[in-house]
């Protein structure tokens, strides 16, 4: 960082108060890098840039833009990147923590311990605002009139649990808020005793109902109460001789069991709690949690968090808390941590988030302390597996850029490719797609979709020419990263014809040292410039694999795209393509002429006595109606 960019930061480090607080750093492009809390910002926010060696030298922020001493790699990268710092006072630590979590969850910065893909974690949902509920798979748990249970860390076990669900409590799987086909016969789950046919009244709403507040006690993991529960049911329908139904609630109660001694019971004295285990490694950690309803082990959760610069196993399971209880419905009474973890701070904050008081402690003997021990050995087994997974992919990956290198005669591994496709329905709705892999690994973020403006007909030459110059012409000036960096390698979605007008922009722009090739889908020929026989890599190679992934996903992103406009394209109207005119106004001037026919007929005038239409945007629209006629009458309605 230059001297002018340090000097304002050094007036705000000299402002700090010895207060509790939320710090935010910001990067030079307003970007949110970090956000931490602190019992006083003054020290917590200039630890970040002292060195250790010099700890009384409060004012200096140093100079040297590199790792120094005492400081890990990542910190010393998120200081030289920071531009400026915002921070904001509470009035403790514990409202500090809070605010911090709602901070952290609104702008996702990249230097704070992070759940990998916690926007997509999946729930079992139950719809409730439907007459007869559903129990289905869902990713989202954004309504309100929905009872949802999670987060679950793998999809198979949401399928899972379901499937049991559906021996157990069998609710209707069809679709729809109202059960049932048009031929109002049962369908065939019925017959396989997965359905109970709410839709020809085999089953009372009442009972359905019942059938659905037994299945939420079960997700609950009130496994005891319902125990007693259906125990009762069974023995007075077998006094009253109903015996089928006392048939039901046994075998409902047998799976019950049976599940409980499948599970690790502690016992019942054990209670309802969630034990925390974690392990931290390099940029990596896992915490494993363990979720203990009625004294019964549900579950065992294991998620995996990106913790950059972060060593401390207590700081690491304060940020899996903040993000965990946010994404989970559920927080129980008791919460197990390992030792070092902020227990009070995390008390109050789970206090608050459940609407009653949470214990969070570290064990220290019996069930409690076994539980914790075993959550721990799991995290640490997990990651490693997990660390040596990414190991062999990352080697997997160097291979096959290796490969690519030797097999093109490339001067150096290509650790950024961009690969290039068209998607059209002939003349219309064409789009092109670019795709991104660094280092081997696809990078969603730098993806991009160009709108064909070509109108020559089907030309897929012409329209590769124009995404490939439009790119070039984004590489030098561009602000946006996707076109700004610099490719190792380019890859057309094609043969020699495409590859030549790829090759035809590229020189236009003056870029005539990225090396491009062309792939072709029907033998897999990698075609060279300059050279009139293809290469064949072979079959089974690292190097002809990434050129076939980063082919695909050019290929999907692009038909998406392409069917997305198409869609689009085919279902607007006329009227969404006048000049200035939008949802509101379209409204505002149906509303005053009162059909699309008297729209046409009306005078410039006319038009600019709408409410809220401006005089140029009426003579704009005006002047458009009477160049396209009655036509546009037809695709109003």
């Amino acid at each position: 960082m230059t001297e002018p960019r340090r000097a304002p930061l050094r007036e705000q480090l000299r402002a700090l108060p010895d207060q509790p607080g939320v710090y935010i750093y910001r990067d030079a492009g307003d970007a949110v890098l970090y956000v931490g809390k602190a019992k006083s910002l003054r020290k917590r926010v200039r630890s970040y840039f002292q060195a250790p060696i010099r700890p009384t030298d409060e004012d200096d922020i140093g100079e040297a833009p590199g790792p120094r001493i005492g400081i890990e790699a990542k910190v010393a990268e998120l200081v030289t990147r920071i531009d400026r710092l915002e921070f904001v006072v509470t009035s403790s630590e514990t409202e500090a923590l809070i605010l911090e979590a709602n901070l952290v969850k609104a702008h996702r910065p990249p230097f704070n311990i992070r759940l990998r893909d916690d926007k997509s974690y999946p729930y079992i949902a139950i719809s409730l605002d439907e007459a007869y509920p559903r129990v289905y798979f869902t990713r989202e748990r954004h309504r309100a009139d929905r009872r949802y249970f999670g987060p679950f860390s793998s999809a198979s076990k949401v399928r899972e649990t379901l499937n049991l669900l559906g021996k157990i409590f069998p609710s209707r799987p069809c679709e729809g808020t109202e059960p049932g086909r048009p031929s109002g016969i049962p369908c065939l789950d019925y017959h396989i005793k997965r359905c109970l046919a709410p839709c020809v009244d085999y089953i009372s709403k009442a009972e359905y109902r019942g059938l659905i507040d037994r299945t939420m006690a079960f997700l609950g993991g009130e496994y005891r109460e319902l125990e007693r529960e259906l125990t009762t049911e069974m023995e007075l329908a077998a006094l009253s001789q109903e015996y089928e139904r006392a048939g039901v609630a046994r075998d409902r109660l047998s799976a019950i069991r049976h599940l409980m001694q499948r599970q690790w019971a502690t016992n019942e004295a054990v209670g309802t709690v969630d034990v925390l285990g974690v392990a931290v490694r390099d940029d990596a950690a896992n915490v494993q949690v363990l979720q203990v309803r009625d004294g019964v082990m549900q579950d065992r959760q294991s998620f995996f968090l990106e913790t950059p610069g972060v060593a401390d196993p207590g700081e690491v399971i304060e940020g899996f808390c903040l993000e965990y209880y946010a994404l989970g419905l559920a927080v129980p009474p008791l919460v197990v941590v390992p030792a070092g973890s902020p227990s009070v701070l995390l008390s109050e904050l789970l206090s608050t988030r459940r609407g009653a008081r949470v214990e969070v402690r570290v064990p220290e003997r019996g069930d409690k302390r076994r539980l914790a021990e075993f959550a721990a050995k799991n995290a640490e087994f997990a990651l490693d597996q997990e660390l040596r997974r990414d190991e062999r992919t990352r080697s997997r990956r160097r291979e096959a850029l290796a490969d690519l290198q030797d097999a093109l005669g490339l001067d150096a591994p290509p650790l950024r490719i961009e690969c290039f496709d068209i998607s059209n329905l002939g003349e219309t709705y064409a789009v092109g797609s670019m795709v991104v892999a660094e280092d081997g690994a696809n990078k969603r973020d730098h993806y991009r979709i160009f709108a064909l403006r070509y109108d020559g007909g089907p030309d897929d030459f012409a329209r590769m020419n124009e995404v490939l110059g439009r790119r070039f012409a984004n590489l030098a000036e561009s602000d946006d990263p996707s076109f700004s960096s610099r490719p190792g390698l380019i890859v057309i979605d094609g043969g020699k014809g495409q590859l030549s007008a790829a090759l035809a922009a590229r020189d236009a722009s003056g870029v005539g040292d990225i090396p491009m090739i062309g792939l072709a889908k029907r033998l897999e020929e990698v075609f060279l410039p300059g050279q009139s026989h293809p290469v064949i890599l072979p079959e089974r190679s690292a190097g002809l694999r990434l050129l076939q992934q980063v082919r695909d996903e050019a290929h999907r992103f692009a038909l998406r795209h392409h069917r997305k406009r198409r869609g689009t394209g085919m279902t607007a109207s006329d009227f969404d393509q006048l000049p200035g005119v939008g949802p509101k106004r379209r409204q505002a001037i149906i509303r005053h002429f009162g059909a699309p026919e008297r729209v046409l007929e009306a005078s410039a005038e006319e038009l600019a006595a709408v409410p809220g239409l401006p005089g140029k945007v009426a003579r704009d629209i005006y002047d458009r109606l009477h160049k396209t006629g009655g036509a546009t009458v037809a695709k109003w309605n």
